[in-house]
């Protein structure tokens, strides 16, 4: 793959749009025209090459808004392979987790065990791989005010807004400031890149688990505890589990909290509190066996799943595992591939599936007050050269990598 980190520059003067802010304290420089974007495609049995790397415009500077030089940005893949290169784009790391097993494998039945190596690999997503972006405001619109929310040189985190260009290029812009949010200068842009879906997304969550909870709790008398089924691994898990210990801490003695790990971080997850039990989903077992074991590991039925590796297997094995009148927390992005399966089954069964938003740009803003805080701790990750984006996808898909996988683009911290 071509070099991919580069001094990928603009040429501003005669530029069409007039003015641009440029960074303070230097004159207008003489810059390329083009930048190295990666595109990472889903990996499959068929597919060898997955991650391509070209020449792109610097996008222009939109008039109220910034553009951004790219940092570091999440390491994730698109779960369908584009139809023309002018398509490529990267739409959901859960491609091994969102995609519908049936559709991966090539067969309708629930019970399938699929082959496809994107399959048993990546777990870890966040719901829009590449728009994980973290890096500097490099400059401003001719429309901006004098007084921004951010300036020139600013560490920001982009918001995933309705139309957000990926982050897989060096240079990205944002049509308003209001999307994006200043990161303190403590915070490692690392780390910055993976709050704005998974961990955004997993935040939201929690707090919608959180409204239940606390209704179960008041119509049981707090007699029991509730019991809440926590399906997936990776970094969407591990953000959850630090989450629910922030936010579900005034109730923590009347829970009861089990994992369904997807793969072989069990023993990770485990580590992330006491009070925490894992169960393993071995994809290589029946489903009477997975769902019994994940039973007794709940005491019986439960009251909430959140699933977090929501396919049609394991929302099934879901909702075989949830108690009369339970609710299924899904992500909103297979809500209408799912619902329509589902939802008869879940009416009978009294069960209500729930689909859950990514997160508002205010949570977003206060997920970056608690982590910059320490008040709540990132789960590990690793950060790459953006130029070993192709080694770090198989890495991925070997489950070589615990946590998240971030590509560095520039070295800005």
């Amino acid at each position: 793959m071509p070099e991919f980190i580069g001094e990928a520059k603009m040429e501003l003067e005669g530029n069409s749009r007039g003015r641009v802010n440029s960074m303070p304290n230097q004159s207008a420089p003489t810059m390329n025209k083009l930048c190295r974007q990666v595109s990472i495609e889903s990996p499959g049995p068929l597919v060898k090459d997955c991650v391509f790397s070209f020449d792109v415009p610097v996008p222009d500077v939109p008039a109220n808004g910034a553009r951004i030089r790219v940092g570091c940005a999440g390491a994730c893949y698109s779960s369908k392979r584009a139809n023309s290169q002018s398509s490529m784009t990267s739409m959901s790391s859960q491609g091994s987790l969102s995609g519908d097993v049936s559709t991966m494998c090539g067969s309708g039945s629930v019970g399938s065990i699929c082959q496809n190596p994107s399959y048993y690999g990546v777990r870890d997503a966040a719901l829009f791989p590449g728009y994980e972006v973290a890096g500097i405001v490099e400059a401003l619109g001719v429309e901006v005010g004098s007084e921004p929310s951010v300036k020139i040189g600013d560490k920001v985190v982009v918001y995933p807004y309705e139309g957000v260009p990926h982050g897989y290029a060096e240079y990205m812009t944002v049509p308003e400031l209001k999307y994006l949010v200043k990161v303190p200068d403590n915070m490692p842009l690392s780390v910055a890149a993976m709050l704005p879906t998974g961990a955004l997304w997993a935040m939201n969550t929690i707090q919608v688990a959180r409204e239940h909870i606390l209704k179960i709790l008041q119509e049981q008398g707090n007699s029991e505890r509730v019991k809440v089924l926590l399906v997936g691994t990776g970094g969407l898990a591990l953000w959850a589990l630090r989450l629910a210990k922030y936010y579900l801490n005034d109730v923590q003695d009347q829970l009861l909290l089990v994992v369904a790990s997807l793969r072989d971080e069990g023993i990770l997850l485990a580590k992330e509190a006491a009070n925490v039990s894992v169960v393993q989903w071995n994809e290589d077992c029946y489903e009477r066996v997975l769902i019994e074991r994940t039973k007794d590991s709940c005491e019986g039925e439960v009251n909430i799943v959140i699933d977090f590796g929501t396919t049609s297997r394991s929302l099934h094995r879901s909702l075989q595992c949830l108690s009369k009148g339970g609710i299924v927390l899904i992500s909103s992005e297979v809500s209408d591939r799912l619902l329509p399966k589902f939802s008869r089954r879940a009416e009978e069964l009294q069960q209500t599936i729930k689909p859950v938003d990514l997160g508002s740009l205010e949570q977003l803003r206060e997920l970056v007050d608690l982590v910059s805080s320490g008040k709540l701790e990132p789960p590990p990750h690793t950060v790459f050269p953006a130029d070993q984006a192709k080694e770090v996808i198989r890495k991925l898909c070997n489950s070589e990598i615990q946590g998240r996988a971030i590509l560095r683009f520039h070295s800005i911290d």
